[in-house]
């Protein structure tokens, strides 16, 4: 049986692989994405999802994700990651910065994911949101 960690690896090697196909097969049809970094932050459905990596493909020259800690749940369809993220934007700017993920996982595949960042939408990070989600759409 695959792991809700195993679900979650397998999302983040597509997109540093910048594989959109394969992103997608980790998700469940009726799975749930929010993540504030997105021009739409909740995303339901497959429709939705897709639209996002999309956008998130664009946007990003290239995806970094190192697991730093994990946090498994009881049966193993659930956990949450610290992750140390180090993106390039389209432009050549280098990102890095500390989130959390949480999981939830049905059949092996990803159902419930959220993303949770430790600034607020104030500074640079909240400008540089602000400007591409304006640019998005």
């Amino acid at each position: 049986m695959s792991t809700a960690k195993d679900a979650l690896q397998g999302l983040f090697t597509a997109l540093e692989e910048r594989n959109h196909a394969a992103a997608m097969d980790c998700f469940t049809d009726d799975a749930v994405l929010f993540d504030p970094h997105y021009p739409t932050p909740k995303m339901e459905g497959r429709a939705a999802i897709a639209k996002g990596l999309t956008w998130g493909l664009k946007s990003m020259k290239q995806f970094g994700f190192t697991i730093e800690k994990t946090y498994q749940g009881e049966n193993g369809t659930s956990c949450a990651v610290e992750i140390d993220t180090h993106h390039f934007l389209s432009g050549g700017q280098e990102l890095r910065f500390p989130q959390a993920f949480f999981v939830e996982t049905t059949d092996g595949k990803i159902s419930a994911f959220r993303a949770y960042e430790p600034y607020g939408p104030n500074g640079f990070m909240g400008f540089m949101l602000r400007l591409s989600h304006k640019f998005a759409k």
